[in-house]
């Protein structure tokens, strides 16, 4: 039956007349990013405080389409959808000690009464003590729930519109288990996990690489990111073009590397140089007339307890990390290198101990108690180093290892060398020899982590086993930024006239342009078209307003809809419409009438 057009719509399709598309030529002021460029000018999103958006009309059609996909893959993987509350209770991250580890990123509110809480920026302590408070039992695990919600970080810098913002919408889900190995374990959960995220993001049209990755203040042991590919990605990628092996630059291995013997002969007399009012090694060097490269940085760190399973001395409060002055130590190495547990030393405790901050070099391994050295392997080599000289305002040039440092590099438990800093463009790859590791640029928009029991154990979440005995549950987080694969989603997909949204999530599949929106044969003609389209499951939005072609094909390229047909006087002459896909560059092509609605789910299911 022939469906009646009304004002509101024609056929099945929205009116463009009769929903809020603000387009605007000019971005605004603060819009650097191309996803924010072009989501604001194409009347997707509208700021209504720094990192605070309006999600209009478009956007909602977007992120509904992602939420689905998200679901409809959870839903696959066996995890159960559930809703919590934004608000968190400040004792819930004191428990976990997290309030520390996110500082002033958590967004606090105070009620009334008093009493403090904070806007979660993820659920973890939330959904653990819902957990701690339903399940007792070995029997009611494995399980696995998530919710899609909106979430907060007090940004101190919100920038890139929707890529780092105050307010965003995240899926998060969290597994429940009483093992790690076999059916229902945390690793069949995992890998269960990274199989769905992978099908999200092929879903969803997008160019993604799945990383090895640090797990950050989520903790936990092993992780992975799931990075959209694209040259204006802020986080940089590692790979191996042998092997495919790609990691975040604070997961990133290095492969073998030579090592010093610390049997070199001095290059001249330790000479030290008065360096005042210098503030980074980059103006030391050029004041000493050294390169970076043969410069040595080290990095204080002090202890927190250490790692699980490490077989680490005890005794260790201090930790220096000597690499070359142009290389960045890895707290991430540190970590895995000393066995401890490990955070950037306090300035005022380091002084009372002994270091001079800003001016340490290895030496010091042997004058404080309780110091660990851990050197980068191209630190260790042999030739001119200039250092620190452990006194304020002062360097030292012709620093020789063995000289200076002495028998404590003979002692492992005092000394350690190998991989201790961030992994570069041209190191050689860790999965095959020969081959050298290669960046990418990207944009993270998952994550994926091994929590093992860091949150149980903290909130007491535990369950009687098979032989009545407590044990504490092992747990899973998982997390997708929905608004941010949106924004991400734009910087990998457009060019010089606006967004090219793949068909998957695309606001509207199909574009239907009235040169005469009140010439009733055009009207007719889209009425019919869109009908036979919104019958294969096609979302079709009909640019009805009166305006000149210009501004309406200018605002189709814009906005990015995949498929662009216009209704004109000149094709229907000739018996058809003028077909045209967003990513092709030129004119349309007229295609009949009968061939158009085929014409159009062809090249959405290309």
């Amino acid at each position: 039956m022939k469906r009646a057009i009304s004002n509101t719509r024609i056929g099945d399709s929205h009116l463009w007349s009769r929903t809020l598309i603000p387009t605007t030529r000019e971005a605004p002021a603060d819009a650097e990013t191309p996803s924010h460029v072009l989501l604001s000018r194409a009347g997707f999103i509208r700021k209504v405080a720094a990192g605070v958006y309006d999600y209009l009309p478009l956007a909602w059609r977007v992120l509904s389409k992602v939420s689905n996909i998200v679901r409809d893959e959870m839903n696959g993987a066996g995890s159960i959808e559930l809703f919590m509350p934004v608000i968190v209770p400040m004792e819930f991250y004191q428990e976990t000690r997290r309030h520390e580890a996110y500082g002033d990123l958590l967004f606090k509110v105070t009620d009334r009464k008093g009493n403090t809480a904070a806007l979660g920026p993820t659920h973890e302590e939330t959904i653990t003590e819902m957990v701690k408070g339903s399940v007792n039992s070995y029997k009611q695990l494995p399980l696995s729930l998530y919710q899609i919600q909106t979430k907060f970080r007090d940004e101190a810098r919100p920038r890139a519109g929707l890529l780092r913002c105050r307010e965003f919408i995240m899926k998060d889900a969290y597994t429940f288990h009483t093992k790690l190995e076999g059916p229902g374990g945390l690793n069949e959960a995992y890998d269960a996990m990274y199989r769905a995220y992978s099908n999200i993001f092929s879903r969803c049209g997008l160019d993604y690489t799945a990383v090895e990755a640090e797990s950050g203040p989520i903790g936990g042991s092993a992780s992975h990111e799931f990075m959209i590919n694209c040259a204006s990605g802020e986080d940089t990628i590692l790979k191996c073009p042998a092997t495919g092996y790609a990691a975040n630059v604070e997961k990133c291995e290095i492969g073998d590397r030579p090592r010093g013997t610390f049997s070199e002969p001095p290059t001249g007399e330790l000479t030290e140089v008065h360096t005042p009012n210098l503030p980074g090694i980059d103006e030391v060097g050029k004041f000493m007339k050294v390169k970076p490269d043969r410069m040595l940085k080290s990095i204080v760190f002090q202890t927190c307890g250490k790692t699980p399973g490490s077989t680490a001395p005890d005794g260790v409060k201090w930790i220096i990390a000597t690499v070359r002055g142009d290389h960045d130590v890895n707290e991430g190495k540190v970590k895995a290198m000393s066995g401890y547990n490990v955070a950037l030393a306090d300035d005022k405790a380091a002084r009372a101990a002994g270091f001079a901050i800003g001016y340490v070099s290895p030496r010091t391994v042997s004058s404080v108690p309780g110091t660990l050295l851990l050197i980068d392997s191209d630190a260790s080599l042999g030739g001119f180093w200039a250092s620190g000289s452990d006194k304020s305002d002062h360097h030292v040039k012709h620093f020789n290892w063995r000289r200076e440092v002495g028998a404590a590099l003979d002692d492992p438990n005092r000394v350690k060398v190998g991989d201790v800093r961030n992994a570069m463009e041209g190191d050689p790859s860790p999965r095959s020899a020969g081959t050298k590791l290669v960046t990418a640029r990207g944009i993270e928009v998952g994550h994926i982590f091994k929590l093992g029991t860091k949150y149980s154990d903290a909130m007491g979440l535990a369950v009687l086993d098979e032989t009545q005995q407590k044990k504490p549950v092992i747990m899973g987080c998982y997390g997708i930024g929905v608004s941010r694969t949106m924004a991400a989603c734009v910087e990998m997909s457009h060019d010089e006239n606006g967004i090219i949204w793949p068909a998957a999530i695309a606001p509207y599949h199909v574009l239907i342009t009235l040169m005469k929106p009140d010439d009733p044969r055009q009207r007719e003609v889209a009425g019919k078209i869109a009908c036979e389209l919104v019958g294969h499951g096609v979302d079709v939005l009909t640019d009805d307003r009166d305006e000149r072609p210009g501004p309406k094909f200018k605002d189709a390229d814009l906005v990015g809809i995949p498929v662009r047909v216009t209704i004109g006087d000149k094709a229907l002459e000739q018996g058809g419409v003028e077909f045209k896909a967003r990513k092709d560059t030129g004119k349309g092509q007229v295609v009949p009438l009968s061939d158009v609605v085929q014409t159009c789910l062809n090249t959405l299911n290309a």
